[in-house]
Formats: C-alpha cells, structure tokens, sequence
C-alpha cells in the first residue's frame, strides 16, 4: 500500500503490460489524458470506441496484420494506475516497416529529447515484406491526397449528435444509459481517422524536412507549416479574442458567448474524460480565459499573428520553388509533401473535434444520469459499462461503493506515473508522489535544449501554470511554461509571448496551434515546470528548440 492512502497495488480497470510489444509510454498520452481516466469514461469511450478504433486503423493502415493483434485488448495502450500509456512498441513497429522509416525516427516523434527511453530491440518477426507493401500503399495515399472527405462526414455526424440531443431531463434512467451506449460505433469510426490524421501528419513534413535539409536549411521546415489555416483547434482561441474585445455586460457579448458555448462547448480541460467539466458544463472555465486575454493589446490579435506567419511561409514557398525550378521533379515532390503537410495537419485537429463533441454527448447523459439518481457526477464516473443496468435497477446499492471507489481514484491524482514502462509496471506502492523530483534547477546562462515546435525567438518573464482552469497568474506577454497542453490550454497561447512545454514532440497539439497563433514554442523540455523558476527571465527560440536562462527572479 501506498503510506497514507489505500490504494491498491493496481486500480481497477488497469491492464497487464503486452511481454511482445512491452515498452509502454506517457509521450503525447498526458494530452489526451493528463489524469487518471474515470472508470465510466475508461469502459464506456475508451475500451470499446477509441481503443478499437485505433486497432483498426493500425490493421487498415498495414502496420499491423489482424492476428498480430489480441482482438480484445489491442496492444496499442495500456491503462496503469489509472493513467493510459501508449504502446511505443506498437509505434515503433510502424518506424521498422514504413517504406523509408526507422524506429529511431519514431522515438524522435514521440519522445523527443527525453532521456529514459529504452533502446529499440529488434526481432524477427519485425520486418514483414506484406506489411510494409500495404503502408507503403498508405503512404501514397497520404501523399497524394487532395481532400478528405470522410473528415467532413464525421464532422456532419458529430454536429447531428449536438443538435438531435434530446431534453435530456426528461429520459429516464433506461433511455439515458442507452444514449451513453449509442455512441459506441460513431467513437470507434472517428478515432480511427483521428489515428490515420496522426500517423499521416508524419509523412508530408518529414519529406519537406529531407527537402529543406537537401537546401542546406533545415530549420525551414517549421516555417513551411506555419500558419496554415482551417485548424479547427485555433478557431476557439479566435472566437474568444473576439469575446475578449467586447463589453462583459453588452448584448453582443451575451449573443456572441451563447454562440460560442453552442459551437466550442465540448471542449474543456481534459476534456477526453466524461468525468470532467468542459465550457459547456462550467462556462466560468471560459470567462476566466477571456478575461486573461482582455489585458492583451489589439496588436497581439491571433489573426494578426496568424497573418504575419502566414508571409513568412509564403515567402519561405517562394524561395524553395525558386531553389527547385531547374529540377522538376524535385519541385512536384515538393508541391505534394507541402499540400500533405497542410491538409493532414488541419485534419488531425479536425478529426480530434469531431470526436470530442461525441465524447461530451457520452459526458451530457451522465451527468443526467447523475442528477436523476440524486448522485454527484463524479461518483456516476466511478461505475464500470458493465454495471450500468444494475445501477439503474438499484441505484441506492451502489452508493457505498461508489463513494469509496471515488476516494481511492482521487488518490491516483497523487501519484507521478512513470514516463516508461518497460513490460513491468511498479505496483502503486512504488509510484512516486507528485511534487517529488529530483530536477536540479537552472541557473542564469543555462540553455535548454527540448524540440522545435513553432518558429520565432522571445524574450520575457517565464509564468508557470500547472493548471490550465487558473490562469489568471499569466499576465499578457509572459511565456507560459506548462506540464503538457491539450486544447483547454489553447486560449492561454493568446495572451503568452511564447510557450515551453515539458514533454510532446513532432505531432504534440502545443505545437500545431502554437504554428496557427503566431508564438514561439519549444516543446520537450524534460521538467520545465520544475527547473525553471517563477518569474525568471527566459529567451525561447522556437526554430532551434532552446531555451535560455537570461536572468532568474
């Protein structure tokens, strides 16, 4: 047991740690869920839509065969002490047999600097010439993509879920359980995409990167997917800038704010867990980032910003078709890696939207539930899929184990999960707590090195913020430096001079929205939040991934 609390050595809905694929991590994982997954969330959205849906995309995509798979329990997280992991196994297999790939690159793409990750091992049931056929089939696709329409159906089929949603005060508990249950097939179809966006964000850039690296400037790259527009993630942080110069108490505001909640109310901190208030659920989470940006001058608009990068990659366009004219093959190369590079990016965040607004129509009947059985919603996310009809049929026997499952789980939320697990997980005993680091902090002239996320160089004071729902410490133009972001954070990067994040890599979401708002971003920072004090004067430098202690508080 762990001294103080009484958690078990494992949590309920843990999983056993694949032994053929066991190197499990937290890389890109903290963005999707930055805290322990609810049980209801955990065996309602994930086990049987997100999860499957990710097998089937690494099965459709030619990573994996179906019988390489457990049909079940796909090997391509893992659930431990609550917290999900991703497979980098999994991953890495990818890297072994994509057409021009290596596991190296992949550990690069999720990892990024940071330094406990375990050599890749190969085996030889790794290389299978079928499978990397079938992704070398997939990767032309991606290539050579001019649209993708299944992005829109899903997108039509998430925003009928919003608008059919029924009063959900008058189902009974019977209809409301059935609701939570329908959505099943809709979170399997559009977490597949969502993976195949993710997995196809990998293939334009990185043949940009073998481009601008050929013309002798490999920082180019950054600049070449800067600023490129129909990111669905940024429109929040937009819509609230326009929130932001309007009177609080004018009747465009009120209009404008009820808009905005019907359009963005999904969206939240981790806002993947039913469990969790979003800005529908708690619209003080809005107003509080509004008046963050309220200070913030008419100059620092995001579609100001967004502009002034979006000169700085058309002129860095100009210059490789300039630089490529007399080799045109090498020009239509080109051509296709920026129009891929483009459209998967924006898709990855599309994609996520769209599953997001499904999630929370999964949140919106639980948390009926919730009030029409006289508990709170937190103690309704405790239950297990599995127990939902008994619930219903006698709720009142429930509410002793509720209450007492609900204690332990908000234990979880003490413990510092580990950053790899390498086919063993530590019992929860061993675990160590939140707030027990061994970092050593930095001193004035240090530099930093993590992994370039969004171009550009700042100087200021450096704001630490744990907690994306109290923003209200960063003051406009400081750089915020956070554990991880998700979109809840998003609104943040309006008001920040820059952004520096402890862990993400190349397809982090600080550092697509940081390219589409115009800030500096350095991501991968191993301890950040710890090392770097309050108030410090910090010098970000997007394009070269450091970061400079200039002066400390």
């Amino acid at each position: 047991m762990n001294s103080g609390t009484s958690l078990p050595d494992r949590w309920l809905t843990d999983w056993t740690p694949s032994q053929k694929l066991p190197v499990y991590t937290r890389a890109n994982a903290g963005e999707v869920l930055p805290d322990p997954c609810s049980p209801l969330c955990w065996t309602v959205v994930f086990e049987p839509g997100v999860v499957m849906g990710w097998r089937d995309c690494q099965i459709d995509v030619g990573t994996f065969s179906e019988h390489e798979m457990d049909a079940r329990r796909p090997e391509v997280v893992g659930l431990f002490g609550g917290y999900l992991f991703i497979n980098a196994s999994t991953a890495r297999l990818f890297g072994v047999r994509g057409p021009g790939l290596a596991p190296e690159m992949i550990d690069a793409t999720y990892f990024g600097t940071h330094p406990d990750v375990p050599p890749y091992i190969p085996e030889p049931w790794h290389e299978n010439a079928d499978n990397t056929a079938r992704l070398g089939e997939w990767m032309g696709r991606v290539m050579t993509a001019q649209s993708l329409p299944e992005l829109i159906e899903d997108q039509k089929i998430s925003n009928e879920a919003r608008a059919s949603r029924p009063d959900l005060a008058n189902l009974d508990e019977v209809a409301l359980v059935q609701r939570m249950r329908s959505f099943t097939a809709t979170l399997r179809r559009d977490f597949q995409h969502h993976l195949d966006m993710t997995a196809g964000t990998s293939i334009g850039p990185g043949a940009l990167g073998a481009i601008a690296a050929a013309l002798g400037d490999p920082s180019l790259v950054l600049t070449l997917i800067t600023a490129i527009g129909d990111v669905d993630s940024a429109a929040p942080s937009r819509a609230m800038w326009e929130l932001s110069r309007s009177a609080k108490d004018s009747r465009e505001y009120a209009e404008k704010f009820a808009a905005f909640i019907r359009e963005f109310g999904s969206r939240g901190p981790n806002e993947w867990d039913i469990r969790s208030d979003t800005w529908e659920t708690k619209p003080t989470l809005v107003t509080s980032l509004i008046d963050t940006m309220r200070g913030a001058a008419n100059s620092e608009s995001p579609v100001i910003r967004n502009e002034k990068n979006a000169e700085l990659r058309r002129a860095a366009e100009k210059r490789v078709r300039e630089a490529l004219a007399a080799d045109p093959e090498a020009l239509a190369q080109f051509e296709m890696a920026l129009k891929s590079a483009h459209l998967y990016l924006a898709g990855r965040e599309r994609a996520k939207t769209n599953i997001i607004k499904v999630v929370h129509e999964v949140r919106m009947a639980a948390f009926a539930l919730a009030a029409r059985t006289g508990f709170s919603t937190s103690q309704i996310c405790m239950l297990l899929a599995d127990e939902l009809d008994a619930f219903v049929a006698q709720p009142d026997e429930f509410r002793a184990r509720l209450a007492q499952r609900e204690r332990q789980y908000l234990e979880l939320f003490q413990l510092e999960p580990p950053f790899i697990v390498n086919g063993v997980v530590p019992p929860l005993s061993q675990w160590a707590l939140k707030g027990e680091s061994d970092a050593v902090a930095v001193h004035t002239g240090e530099v930093l090195t993590g992994m370039s996320g969004a171009p550009g160089t700042y100087t200021g004071k450096a704001r630490i913020i744990l907690d994306a729902a109290d923003p209200m410490a960063l003051e406009p133009g400081e750089v915020l430096v956070a554990p991880f972001t998700d979109p809840a954070w998003t609104p943040l990067f309006v008001a920040a001079g820059a952004v520096v994040v402890n862990v993400g890599a190349v397809v982090s979401h600080a550092i697509i929205v940081s390219r589409e708002l115009g800030i500096p971003c350095v991501v991968s920072v191993t301890d950040a939040t710890v090392r770097i004090p309050d108030g410090a004067t910090i010098t970000v430098d997007g394009a070269s991934g450091t970061v400079t202690i200039v002066s400390m508080p």
